[in-house]
């Protein structure tokens, strides 16, 4: 997710906070082993900040590497194999403006742009105060 202003990564607190989610960052040096157990428990995790290029260790998950093995999902993490559990969630976002990612990551993934413009902003707080002081306005716009 495109999300300069870190309104997706509000949006996914607010939906996944229940769930346990998992707040990583590729600078931790321990994203990796939170990331095994999430996959393994079925815990949503966000991978926040990233820049243009993801760390290599991520191409199994994006690629959707799994294999089963005696009616047990497994997905191979590093030199680790993790038992994949199917609720695993996994989000990703940037706070890049316009970033340009290779396209073996855009066919991989599903790129939402959070970013708002400042026309949108000025409809949205229009359509409030429409909404505020004159609704019957706001009903003849329907």
């Amino acid at each position: 997710m495109v999300d300069p202003q870190g309104q997706a990564i509000k949006w996914i607190k607010n939906m996944e906070g229940r769930r346990g989610l998992k707040l990583i960052d590729l600078q931790q040096h321990d994203y990796l082993r939170t990331l095994e157990n999430s996959i393994q428990f079925g815990s949503p995790v966000l991978l926040q900040n990233v820049q243009e290029e993801l760390d290599p260790s991520l191409a199994p998950i994006l690629n959707k590497a799994i294999t089963k093995v005696g009616g047990r999902m497994l997905i191979k993490l590093g030199d680790k194999e993790v038992e994949y559990n199917t609720d695993f969630k996994f989000y990703i976002t940037t706070k890049l403006s316009n970033p340009h990612y290779a396209p073996e990551i855009s066919t991989k993934t599903s790129i939402v742009n959070f970013a708002v413009k400042e026309q949108g902003l000025e409809a949205q707080l229009l359509g409030t105060v429409v909404r505020k002081e004159r609704p019957e306005l706001e009903e003849t716009e329907r």
